[in-house]
């Protein structure tokens, strides 16, 4: 008889640190069982943990702890107000819930997969608001009402096929679904562990108590593949149970099942397996002795003992057309079909590795293979990667009905049309003949078969960019960034893959009524980034913080006595303002808007007028211009007058050169008449 035991039976992380943390706060009340075991239960209370039913039997003012499944979000605030409260929920169970009061404050449905009446699915639905849903089964899922989207998890101890299958009916209810993988990798593990050990072994014990939720579920996956499975709380139960001196026997245990009663289990069989062995090593050598005179069972007892299965090393010692024969150790030599044999080069006297198929075929052969090693090697790779949640190499192979086959080192391996991509994929033969990577969902090791994901793949490189990006990010850091798209409140931004929002207050340091006013898609703008939050992927950003302020330059863009032009956008009882630039407005007073009196501004200036105005004042320190429309038009006026002034001046000029210019010649003609007269009355 042999005796397997699971590496992850046991304590999974959330009870480990519930029981230290409540261990710490003795003496203490916990809200329900800290854990679904009665004997952990006991343990607790005799160190001064006690477990109550309701708030109301927990005295005032004391220290109380919250188990590992947790409470909604109303008995939470209850406890803190009127207690002590040590919070040992799970953390895993903690993020479920922060998803579930996400989605509620947003008014989303939320579908929570799990047992109704399971604590953690009752703590979970406490922070999922009026819109939440609970199924248990596609069935359940089928019969919810049709939702535009939803936020999907699940109970963190639900079988992964189970939350995979109510999922893909999920979406035939839920147009968009949030689908998040809430299921606990401890509990994955630990139930594929199961699986696997009950596919190789003749008998199971399950350790557990039969109200927690997880050692049910070990128990009826054991079942599936060995009908002698056994749920045992402790050692005594092993007299119930028979076992056979052949049989090879796996332990496991439930998350909430102590140390120390599956440590009882594993003792007691211990000592089962060594008397058994006993007793078989006893036997032989009497036989042995009562026929020593045997010489061929003398010679059989050297020989070693092989097993269906079995690897072992041998020698090759003869190899024809279609077979190898090698030499094992065993009373017979062993036959390889050269279609089992990898090795191609192989030569008399190698040594190579093979694994027993039958010890004998019907005519006294031993039959080995070395392909089987091989494949064995590739499947617990496959395997290995699964677990560790690693990626696999696979090619297309073909289209069939619902999804992809392909290949994974020589694996048959089928993806769903709905895991191909992160959208729907119409042509699922454009996948046939490329290569990608997978992650694997679902692993049936008794059948061998895989169904992988390549949408995972996708959601989780874009999910590590994403946080790549997210690290890169610092709060006050100036940063480039590429307008995405408008909305009437704001500007989305893109700032190295994730976008932000620049509010309609944050684009400029004047109003803006849109944001399309200020930017336009496709802009290249420098953005400070105000505040950053990663759990809601937010990030607020500032467009106007990277502009200088107007009024720190006022002073020298705007000097007393310059004149300059802009937009009445404002008219009060005292004056109008007028915008200089964005986020910088100068009064003109109503004394200041024109020439004459006015009795209302609005007689003057309209808003929307564009003006020019002479600077009168600029106080920096008291963010205050003043301006005149009127000394722009005195200034205007006086401008003309000096230019009618040197007009006149210049008329006058060339009017009094002009009469001196005519008279000249009048004075002479009579001194040339007088001249000319003598000399006519000569003649005469």
């Amino acid at each position: 008889m042999t005796v397997t035991v699971a590496a992850s039976a046991g304590y999974c992380f959330g009870v480990r640190r519930a029981i230290e943390m409540a261990e710490k706060s003795a003496p203490a009340s916990s809200l329900g069982p800290l854990i679904h075991n009665r004997d952990a239960v006991r343990e607790l209370e005799e160190k001064g943990v006690t477990a109550v039913q309701s708030p109301d039997l927990i005295p005032a003012g004391s220290r109380v702890v919250i188990r590992s499944h947790g409470v909604s979000r109303e008995e939470y605030r209850r406890l803190e107000r009127d207690h002590e409260v040590v919070d040992a929920t799970c953390p895993f169970v903690k993020a479920i819930h922060a998803m579930a009061d996400a989605a509620s404050q947003a008014g989303r449905n939320v579908i929570v997969c799990g047992q109704r009446e399971h604590p953690e699915v009752i703590g979970t639905l406490g922070w999922a608001g009026d819109k939440a849903f609970v199924v248990g089964s596609v069935q359940e899922a089928m019969a919810l009402p049709p939702m535009e989207e939803a936020l999907v998890v699940a109970q963190t101890t639900m079988g992964t096929a189970l939350y995979s299958a109510i999922c893909e009916a999920v979406k035939t209810r839920v147009t968009r679904p949030d689908i998040r993988s809430t299921v606990c990798d401890a509990t994955v593990k630990r139930q594929a562990e199961a699986e696997e050990m009950a596919g190789a072994c003749d008998v199971m014990l399950v350790v557990g108590d039969p109200s927690s939720a997880n050692s049910l579920r070990l128990r009826d996956i054991a079942l599936k593949h060995c009908p002698r499975t056994y749920l045992i709380e402790g050692a005594e139960a092993l007299s119930q149970i028979e076992i056979h001196p052949g049989d090879h026997v796996g332990i496991t245990a439930g998350a909430s099942t102590p140390r120390r009663k599956y440590e009882e289990v594993i003792a007691r069989m211990n000592d089962i397996e060594n008397k058994v062995n006993a007793v078989d090593e006893t036997i032989r050598p009497v036989e042995a002795a009562a026929e020593e005179a045997d010489f061929a069972t003398q010679f059989e007892e050297t020989m070693v003992r092989i097993r269906p299965g079995q690897t072992v090393t041998g020698k090759v010692l003869r190899i024809t057309d279609d077979e190898v024969w090698v030499s094992i150790g065993y009373k017979m030599d062993g036959l390889i079909k050269k279609s089992d044999l990898c090795d191609t080069d192989v030569k008399v006297d190698d040594e190579i590795e093979v694994e027993v198929v039958k010890v004998n075929d019907g005519e006294g052969n031993v039959i080995l293979s070395q392909r089987n090693i091989i494949n064995r090697k590739v499947w617990d790779e496959i395997v290995a990667k699964s677990e560790n949640g690693e990626y696999v190499e696979a090619v297309g192979k073909e289209a069939v009905k619902g999804g992809l086959l392909c290949e994974v080192s020589g694996v048959r391996t089928f993806v769903p049309a709905s895991q191909l991509a992160g959208r729907y994929v119409d042509k699922i033969d454009q996948f046939v003949g490329k290569e990608m990577k997978l992650k694997i969902i679902e692993l049936d090791r008794a059948k061998k078969r895989i169904v992988a994901s390549r949408k995972a793949v996708l959601e989780e490189e874009a999910a590590a960019r994403k946080q790549e990006i997210w690290s890169k990010l610092e709060k006050d850091a100036v940063v480039t960034g590429t307008v995405r798209r408008l909305t009437d409140f704001g500007a989305f931004v893109d700032v190295g893959g994730v976008d932000g929002l620049v509010h309609v207050t944050n684009l400029s340091w004047g109003r803006v009524n849109h944001p399309s006013e200020a930017v336009s898609v496709g802009d290249q703008i420098e953005v400070k980034i105000l505040d950053l939050d990663p759990e809601r992927e937010r990030i607020s950003l500032s467009r106007k913080a990277t502009l200088p302020r107007p009024w720190t330059v006022a002073g020298e863009k705007y000097p007393v006595g310059s004149v300059v032009e802009g937009k009445v956008v404002r008219i009060t009882t005292f004056g109008a303002f007028v915008e200089l630039e964005p986020g910088l407005d100068g009064l003109v007073h109503i004394s200041q808007c024109a020439t004459g009196r006015v009795n209302k501004v609005e007689d003057a200036l309209k808003v929307g007028d564009i003006v020019r105005v002479k600077v009168l004042d600029v106080d920096t320190e008291r963010k205050r211009i003043s301006l005149s429309v009127r000394a722009v038009l005195e200034d205007e006026a006086m401008a003309d007058t000096e230019d009618f002034a040197d007009e006149y001046a210049i008329e006058e000029e060339d009017a009094a050169a002009a009469p001196e210019a005519e008279e000249a010649p009048a004075e002479e003609a009579p001194a040339a008449e007088e001249a000319e007269a003598p000399k006519a009355e000569e003649e005469n």
